[in-house]
């Protein structure tokens, strides 16, 4: 099921990023919708992670994820781009919690299921731009492959007898306790080690909207280079955390990060750092999953809802309309997008990493 759900993926995210380049992308309002897609996508499923965890159909819902998703793209062909980024953002985020809950449930102990799970999405995103970029045509195509995800997840889930009941557990906010006197001590420590979680997420997030490399242009087939270290990233941080302690990958990873983006006018240099930093995705699942065990599409969420804060500053920066808030946060990402502006989010990352995993190790 890891397996498919990472293929799926990869399908669910090439077709919203081709739906949102042709349809959503442009007009006078696009600007709008790219926020509202963005906000449905990746804010909601927090709530929706709630609602499924108590639902326990976890390939129903991602089933569901894939039908809203063509939903919002045959929107999108008959002219609608507002409701096509309601209906595809939210058939996202069932997908992505449906899966990632169903990851998390059989992940156990180990982190390289949510790297495999979560790493065929930058190659999707990619891909899904490219066509789009290409024309319309590919319509058709991705449609009938949402339909082939559907029918595919449906056929493994009745397999493993996950269509009907999940195995969830039962649902609860409560964060585990420990042999310290105090279980209140130990249950704020855990909640503010997710809160550590949420903002390297964030960082992560936003770095990735405003990574700039010199040579990116000049560099033939940069963008499916940076797509692909994107995605060996998150599958290795997964592979080397189980192999070597989650703390230790993520100690190693973000400071060999930070010297990367140090020297990132180097295409070799910058791609490492790309690689490296991108680590941190699955080790931040594999904690979320410790502070909530009993609400598992919820923590999945709260961290997407951390892709969401990091992708705002972006947004708003982005904007055409001017004004001192536009230029404060245009300065802002001319420096973080430096290379010590980079190395710094990384050793800031490595703090928050380092901190909230310990709390939860313990």
């Amino acid at each position: 099921m890891t397996g498919i759900y990472a293929l799926v993926h990869m399908a669910v995210d090439l077709s919203c990023a081709f739906l949102v380049y042709t349809h959503v992308l442009g007009g006078e309002q696009w600007y709008l919708w790219l926020l509202l897609y963005n906000f449905c996508a990746f804010a909601l499923q927090m709530p929706i992670g709630a609602a499924a965890d108590r639902l326990d159909r976890n390939s129903c819902v991602a089933v569901g994820g894939c039908a809203g998703v063509l939903a919002g793209l045959l929107l999108g062909i008959a002219g609608f781009p507002a409701g096509a980024a309601v209906v595809a953002g939210i058939g996202n985020a069932c997908f992505h919690v449906g899966g990632g809950i169903d990851v998390l449930n059989r992940s156990e102990r180990r982190a390289a299921p949510l790297g495999i799970f979560v790493a065929p999405g930058a190659l999707g995103i990619f891909l899904g731009t490219m066509l789009g970029r290409a024309g319309t045509e590919a319509a058709v195509w991705i449609g009938g492959l949402l339909i082939l995800s559907a029918v595919v997840i449906r056929a493994a889930a009745g397999r493993e007898k996950l269509w009907l009941t999940s195995g969830n557990a039962p649902f609860s906010f409560s964060v585990p306790s420990s042999s310290m006197p105090s279980s209140s001590v130990r249950s704020g420590r855990t909640l503010m080690a997710a809160a550590c979680f949420l903002a390297a997420v964030i960082l992560r997030s936003y770095s990735g909207m405003i990574q700039n490399f010199p040579w990116k242009e000049s560099l033939a087939g940069s963008g499916l280079i940076l797509a692909g270290a994107v995605v060996l990233g998150k599958m290795a941080g997964g592979v080397l955390a189980d192999k070597t302690g989650i703390q230790k990958t993520a100690f190693r990873s973000m400071c060999a990060a930070a010297v990367g983006f140090l020297c990132l006018v180097y295409p070799a240099a910058g791609i490492l750092a790309v690689f490296f930093w991108n680590m941190s995705m699955p080790l931040t699942l594999w904690a979320v999953l410790k502070v909530f065990p009993g609400a598992k599409g919820f923590g999945f969420g709260l961290l997407t809802f951390g892709l969401f804060v990091g992708f705002c500053p972006a947004w708003l920066g982005g904007s055409s309309a001017g004004g001192p808030v536009q230029s404060g946060i245009r300065f802002m990402a001319e420096n973080a997008s430096s290379p010590v502006g980079m190395a710094l989010m990384a050793v800031v990352s490595l703090l928050l990493l380092g901190w909230g995993l310990k709390q939860v190790a313990e």
